[in-house]
Order: C-alpha cells, then structure tokens, then sequence
C-alpha cells in the first residue's frame, strides 16, 4: 500500500501559507532534542521522536499478533483473518485523518497498535513457511531506510518538483493496480504477478520495493518543509503517521520479495 498521507497540500492547510518552503541546513534530519509536546510548532526533532513511539507501539502490537497465528509442527493450524478487517479500518482512519489531521495525535498511537496485530500476523506466517524471511526483510527495510535517509541528508538526490509528480503518479497507479487485483481476486481472479516467482513477479516487487523506498524521500523533504513553514505541532504526529505508513509498506513489499526470490 502507499502513503496517502503526507501530501503538500496538508502542510499547506496546516501551515496556513499557500505554499511550503524549500528545505534548507537548519531544518536538516540529523539530529533529535525536543519531543513533539514540548513545542508550539512542528519540528524535524518532534517528527522523529513521535515516529519513534509510533514505532514502539508497532511493534508491541506485532508481538501480539505474532502470538495470535497458531502453527503445529511447521503448519499454521490458526491465523486471525479479522486482522485484515483492522487494515481497512485503519485505512479509513487514515483517509479522515488525512483531511482532519488535528486528530492525527489521537488515531496515530492506536492505528499502530492495530496495523502491528496485522504486520506480526503476516510475518509469523511468512516464517513459517520460510525460516529466517522476518529477521532479513527487518534488515533490508531498515538498510533501505538508511540508504535513502543518507542519500537525502546529503542532497545526493534532491528531490524536486519533477521527482515528486514521477513518484507520486507512479505510487498512485500502483496503488490502482492493487485496488484492481483485490476486487478481482474476489470473483476468484488471480493476477499471478504479484506473488509469482517468475522474473516478471520478482521484477514487479523490486518495482514496488523501490516505489516505497522513493516515498521515504518526499516523507522526509516534507517534514523538513512542514517545519520550516511552523506547520502546528500536531502535525509531528501526522507527519509521524505517515512516514510509518511508508515504512510498514516498504517492509510488507520487501517480506513479498525475499519471499519470492527464496521460492525460486
């Protein structure tokens, strides 16, 4: 899934100006001091330390949900198929937070707990079926999140207006694509490449993987914007919303692709 959130023109609301400024050396992703309570205005620092306790609970809520799939000698006899439900409710909760994101401080922490349930879920099935996939894809996720964190700190790649209307396009015909292939699947229509091994089915996870990663890109360009335009504070929690989102869709994505290229 991609992110719906972190759009421009939120900010823009928000921050009451009618566009947002480029990013510059003083709001730059290198450092965190104060936490998202503690100043009147959005901050890079109160971002990150809010993503972080988003990330906390995230993973509390995944170590519930990994208890909840049942596996009997290497077969799972159990799996919560109601935690498929949270995803769409927590997909809605998204959406109105999306045009109300004074609430973002209220629906983040719970949103994370419950999309835990599902990610811990999802990951015990994968590691029943393939020792080893969890520890590797948490490795290549926070690897990508590195690689891409360093490639924006240091302005290797910068992402400008052409940039952002490539990713967001490309992210929002995937997401169409995924939108298609799920109402079809309930009419019994498969669309094979999405979980095939095949060069095309890995070709397409490496294309989806690499959306996700470029999404980290225009997280970060507009939490560094949002700040510098003294975006409100509640959107510390609204910009740490959706860059969790993103992460949670770049580790689905590489879960997808190691999965593949080890059935090969």
């Amino acid at each position: 899934m991609a992110n719906p959130l972190l759009t421009e023109a939120v900010f823009q609301r928000s921050s009451g100006t009618g566009t947002l400024p480029p990013p510059d050396a003083s709001t730059r992703v290198d450092h965190i001091g104060a936490g998202p309570a503690q100043r009147s205005t959005m901050s890079v620092d109160g971002a990150i330390t809010a993503t972080l306790g988003l990330m906390a609970l995230l993973l509390a809520g995944g170590f519930i949900g990994w208890r909840l799939v049942k596996v009997n000698e290497g077969e799972i006899t159990s799996f919560p198929t109601w935690t498929i439900g949270i995803v769409i409710l927590g997909a809605i909760g998204v959406m109105i937070t999306n045009w109300k994101p004074q609430i973002a401080r209220f629906v983040a922490p719970v949103y994370a707990v419950l999309e835990g349930l599902f990610v811990g879920a999802v990951s015990h099935a994968y590691e029943t079926w393939q020792d080893g996939i969890v520890l590797a894809a948490v490795g290549a996720t926070l690897g990508v999140f590195t690689v891409m964190l360093l490639l924006y700190r240091f302005r290797i790649i910068k992402v400008t207006q052409r940039l952002r209307s490539i990713i967001i396009s490309a992210t929002l015909g995937l997401m169409a694509f995924y939108l298609v292939s799920w109402v079809l699947s309930l009419f019994d229509v498969n669309i094979s490449i999405i979980n095939s091994t095949s060069g095309l089915g890995i070709a397409f996870s490496v294309l989806a993987a690499g959306l996700a990663a470029f999404n980290l890109l225009l997280d970060f360009d507009l939490i560094e914007r949002g700040a510098k335009a003294g975006a409100p504070a509640y959107m510390n929690w609204f910009a740490a919303l959706g860059l969790m989102v993103t992460i949670v869709w770049l580790y689905l994505e590489m879960l997808r692709l190691l999965s593949k290229l080890q059935r090969r």
